[in-house]
């Protein structure tokens, strides 16, 4: 497992029960997390310092109990970039913390680089990877259906001094703006993949990751550059193993450009008993040119 394991004010303080008690930057929060199905005892001293409780609903969904008062948004800081914490509706805060073993696999690459890689950031959320390529030098296409985690990850640009960087911020559907890239030879050296593990389509179908990740991977190898750097796939769906993102990222790309492909869970490390929490799954394919 590769555990980010470089904050300095983002914590994983307990877990038990099918929750997790976390430090943003001081400010303590349980949420839920189908993961911790281990039921060690709570030292309740601890939990009952938190700030804000996330239950979640049997209809699905759920609401934030707030115990103290929270600012509306506050900032934590990894390495130069800076993100705005912001809880919301849907249990997030705005951050996953565990993909900052993934920006930092992104800088180290990026700059390692001879040339300014052009970087296309699908399923990018609130800016993240955006960033911490932006901060080493590539120039990055920014994607997102939702208008408003677009505009989140502008102010994170802005929070990181970052708004003067070659960041395009692009407000739409994934696959079909890969599809126009295409179709304009727009092409990219590093694409970075994030999908949900549940969607709507056009007409409101819902699909599953499972079912469409394939014909997605290989959409996505035709606006790859003649000379590719990386492709960087993340899943948080139960369904797709690592060895199995591994193996559709191997298919794919090393017989069309050949390099090799890494795969692996990340996490966070739980500071009450110094084990790792899982967090999901990246499988990375790497140029060997």
């Amino acid at each position: 497992m590769r555990i980010a394991d470089n904050w300095q004010d983002y914590k994983i303080l307990d877990t038990s029960c099918g929750e997790k008690l976390e430090s943003w930057g001081g400010t303590l929060l349980v949420r839920p997390d189908p993961q911790i199905i281990w039921q060690t005892e709570k030292d309740r001293s601890l939990w009952d310092k938190a700030a804000a409780v996330y239950h979640r609903s049997q209809k699905g969904g759920g609401e934030w109990e707030y115990r103290k008062k929270l600012p509306e948004s506050w900032q934590i800081t990894n390495g130069r970039l800076k993100f705005i914490i912001r809880p919301t509706g849907f249990k997030h805060t705005g951050l996953f913390p565990e993909q900052a073993v993934n920006w930092q696999l992104l800088s180290d690459t990026i700059s390692r680089s001879q040339r300014q890689p052009k970087v296309l950031n699908l399923f990018a959320y609130t800016g993240g990877a955006t960033l911490a390529c932006a901060a080493a030098g590539a120039a990055v296409t920014h994607v997102d259906a939702s208008k408003g985690m677009v505009q989140w990850a502008r102010e994170n640009a802005a929070a990181s001094s970052l708004s003067d960087r070659p960041i395009r911020w692009i407000v739409d559907d994934c696959e079909k703006f890969v599809a126009r890239e295409i179709r304009r030879q727009n092409f990219y050296d590093i694409v970075i993949m994030d999908p949900p593990s549940y969607g709507r389509g056009p007409g409101g179908e819902v699909w599953k990751l499972e079912d469409c990740i394939y014909s997605l991977l290989k959409l996505c190898a035709g606006v790859m550059s003649e000379k590719p750097v990386m492709f960087l796939l993340n899943s948080y769906t139960t369904g797709l193993s690592p060895s199995v993102m591994a193996y559709m990222l191997s298919e794919i790309m090393i017989k069309r450009f050949g390099g090799s492909v890494t795969a692996d869970e990340i996490g966070l490390k739980v500071e009450s008993t110094s084990l790792a929490l899982p967090c999901g799954s990246t499988a990375v394919w790497q140029s060997d040119r």
